[in-house]
């Protein structure tokens, strides 16, 4: 079949039954562009998910295509509905005390060897990048607090970053129902969570907790204005949607941002490559920093 006649068919065959036609030159369209935008790596097998969330967003805006959408988001006038596609598109899947070996091996890995420090008015830094509605950097924020009680008043900061704007606007407000905060220990939940009052259900992230959290996004595709240096950072669950060489670009990104002896968590099914030498592994699914490249 000639390349124009492979277009063709391209053109006349939906992948997807729907309300719109969406065809294959319609999926590598959107797939280039979120790749370009975010660095999320799709192939056409996730043609159904992309078109059950845009789908949404073309009869909000009262769109008759794909194409007309695809022409929209690229426009000047489309910078809003960019924003709008990411969220769509981004995966959000979180819980309290997820890979709860992570959380042990902060706290006494990187907790418990600076709490005297600390108290003495050292300074920690910690990172969650890919922080989704809220989950892993407040279980972050409970594990300092139950080695350091007081770490509000002492100079513990943990950047929580995110690609999804609409999943910020859930981690500020710190709601979240009896469901997802079951794996909380009673002891820490009683402690640092409060009931919200206007949903009885509910539980509300306690005031120590939430300050010890800065909420603000961020794309790993762009610039990054924190400078460092952390003691941890957790990157998880994230780059399984990237292709090698752009996870190779944010561990190597990454890697200078910590500390010497810093920790860098990331997911069950994630490894660490490119980072120029200086992460060695440190336990199950975590690097350490070293003071020099290896050879």
């Amino acid at each position: 079949m000639s390349a124009a006649a492979a277009r063709r068919d391209d053109q006349a065959t939906s992948l997807v039954e729907g309300e719109f036609a969406f065809h294959a030159d319609d999926f590598r369209r959107i797939a280039a562009l979120l790749y370009e935008q975010s660095g999320i790596c799709l192939a056409e097998s996730k043609a159904a998910l992309v078109y059950s969330r845009l789908a949404k967003r073309l009869r909000a805006l009262g769109l008759s295509s794909f194409s007309e959408y695809y022409d929209l988001v690229v426009s000047p006038e489309g910078e809003a509905e960019r924003s709008a596609m990411l969220n769509a598109l981004t995966t959000n899947l979180t819980r309290f005390y997820r890979e709860p070996h992570h959380f042990e091996h902060l706290r006494q890995e990187v907790i418990e060897p600076m709490a005297e420090t600390l108290r003495r008015g050292g300074r920690m830094r910690l990172w969650s990048a890919g922080c989704s509605s809220g989950q892993e950097p407040y279980t972050i924020a409970l594990t300092v607090l139950s080695v350091l009680p007081n770490a509000p008043d002492l100079d513990v900061k943990i950047l929580a970053t995110d690609i999804d704007s609409n999943m910020l606007s859930l981690c500020r407000a710190g709601v979240y129902s009896l469901d997802a905060v079951e794996p909380i220990p009673a002891a820490l939940r009683d402690r640092w969570f409060e009931r919200d009052g206007a949903r009885a259900s509910s539980w509300r992230i306690g005031s120590a907790a939430r300050s010890l959290v800065t909420f603000n996004h961020l794309n790993l595709m762009g610039a990054w204005p924190m400078k460092g240096p952390f003691q941890a950072i957790f990157c998880r669950n994230v780059v399984i949607y990237f292709d090698e060489p752009t996870q190779e670009r944010v561990w190597s990104r990454m890697a200078p941002l910590l500390d010497v002896d810093g920790r860098l968590y990331v997911g069950h099914s994630e490894r660490v490559a490119g980072d120029g030498g200086f992460l060695a592994g440190d336990g199950l699914t975590v690097y350490r920093k070293l003071a020099r490249a290896r050879t």
